[in-house]
C-alpha cells in the first residue's frame, strides 16, 4: 500500500542533543547550519586541549555566542570533558553554572580526540555520585577500546562489562546513551531503568556497513560507532519512529576538512548539519511514521533533559535540492552527507 504524501510538515524548533561544533574558523564555518535549523544544540567538548573546566566551558560558549549568525537566537549547552581527574566539586561548579548540562563520557582512545578520556570507569565513581546528586547527565560514547575487540563488537562489549555494571551501582544517575548503532543497544534501552535513553543519528538511520564500501573505500561515511548490519539499521528506525521517548534525536555532527578524511589513516565523522533535520524527515516519511518526528526531534530530549519544548515551529517542505560536493571549511573544504546526491526535504525559510 502507497504511503500518502504531504507537501509541508510542522513541528517544533528541534534540538540536536549531540554535536560537535570544533573551534575557530572551522566553528564559524558549521554553526550557521546548526543555529538555522535547531533552536539548542548540546555542544559536545572534545577540544583540543579538551574542555574540562566549568571555566573553559563557558569561554568556549562566548565564542560559540560571538560567532552566531545576526539576529539567532540558537542556544548551545555545554558538556564537560571526563577524566581519570575530574574532581566531583567541578560537578557542582557546573550544574551552578546554569549553562552545563552534562558530563561527557570518553573512553579513552575510542574516538577523535579522546586521549585524554578515562582509562576505567570505576576511577570516576566519586564523580558519577555526585552527578546524580546534582541531577547532571551523564553522556556516554559507548565503546570499548582494548584491539583485541572487533570493532563491530565494541559497542555491544561496552554495554555488557561497562555500562550495564555502572547504571546499577549509580540507580539515580541519568544517562544517555549516545549514537547508538545496533539492535542489541536498542534492547538495552528499552529493557533499562528510568533516567536511561539514547540518541540516534541520521547516517545510522540511513546507511549500514555495505555503504563504507560501495564503489570503493568510503571515507565520508566512516564514523564512530562505526555502520552496522541492515538488521541494525532496520532495529533504529523502528526504535526512532516507535514514539518511545526513550529515543530521541543527536546528529553527531562531526565535520573534519576532506585532505584529514581523505588521508592514508582517515578520521572518523560524518558532516550532517547542513541538511540534519530534513534527513530525518527522509527516514520517518520512508517509514510511514512522519508524524512520530515531532516527539523525537522536538520533545522527547528537552523533556529527558528538564527544559522546556521550544515553541518557535519550522515548516520543512517536499521540494528536493541537491546537496553541493563540498562547503567551504576554514583553509580546507568539508565533504557533507548525501554530497551530490538530493534530499527530499528542505526547511522553509
Amino acid at each position: 500500500m502507497s504511503i500518502p504524501q504531504t507537501s509541508a510538515f510542522k513541528l517544533r524548533r528541534p534540538d540536536d542533543w549531540h554535536l560537535h561544533l570544533r573551534d575557530g574558523e572551522s566553528m564559524r564555518a558549521v554553526l550557521p547550519f546548526t543555529s538555522a535549523r535547531f533552536a539548542r544544540a548540546i555542544v559536545m567538548p572534545n577540544l583540543q586541549p579538551p574542555v574540562t573546566t566549568t571555566e573553559l566551558a563557558l569561554a568556549y560558549r562566548g565564542r560559540i555566542c560571538s560567532s552566531l549568525p545576526r539576529g539567532s537566537a540558537f542556544e548551545p549547552l555545554m558538556t564537560l570533558y571526563l577524566t581519570d581527574r575530574t574532581a566531583p566539586a567541578e560537578v557542582d561548579r557546573a550544574r551552578d553554572s546554569g549553562r552545563i548540562f552534562g558530563f561527557k563520557l570518553y573512553p579513552a582512545g575510542a574516538t577523535t580526540h579522546s586521549e585524554s578520556g578515562v582509562t576505567d570507569v570505576r576511577r570516576i565513581d566519586a564523580v558519577l555520585e555526585r552527578m546524580s546528586e546534582a541531577r547532571m547527565v551523564l553522556q556516554v560514547h559507548g565503546e570499548v577500546t582494548e584491539a583485541a575487540t572487533d570493532i563491530f563488537d565494541r559497542e555491544a562489549r561496552f554495554i555488557d562489562q561497562v555500562l550495564a555494571p555502572l547504571a546499577q551501582r549509580h540507580p539515580r544517575l541519568r544517562i544517555v546513551l549516545e549514537h547508538i548503532t545496533t539492535a542489541g543497544a536498542v534492547n538495552f534501552v528499552r529493557a533499562a531503568r528510568p533516567g536511561l535513553a539514547a540518541t540516534i543519528t541520521p547516517q545510522h538511520l540511513l546507511l549500514d556497513r555495505n555503504a563504507l564500501f560501495a564503489g570503493g573505500i568510503r571515507p565520508h561515511h566512516f564514523c564512530l560507532p562505526v555502520l552496522k548490519t541492515s538488521a541494525d539499521r532496520a532495529a533504529l528506525v523502528a526504535a526512532a519512529v516507535s514514539g518511545d521517548a526513550r529515543f530521541f534525536l543527536g546528529t553527531d555532527s562531526a565535520p573534519h576538512p576532506r585532505s584529514a578524511k581523505e588521508a592514508a589513516c582517515g578520521c572518523a565523522g560524518v558532516f550532517s548539519a547542513h541538511a540534519a533535520i530534513e534527513l530525518y524527515a527522509e527516514v520517518f516519511e520512508a517509514a510511514g511514521r512522519l508524524e512520530a518526528l515531532r516527539g523525537f526531534a522536538s520533545e522527547f530530549g528537552a523533556d529527558f533533559y528538564g527544559l522546556p519544548r521550544n515553541t518557535e515551529e519550522i515548516t520543512l517542505r517536499r521540494e528536493p535540492w541537491r546537496v553541493p560536493e563540498t562547503y567551504p571549511f576554514g583553509p580546507d573544504e568539508l565533504v557533507p552527507l548525501r554530497a551530490g546526491e538530493t534530499v527530499a526535504w528542505r526547511m522553509a525559510a
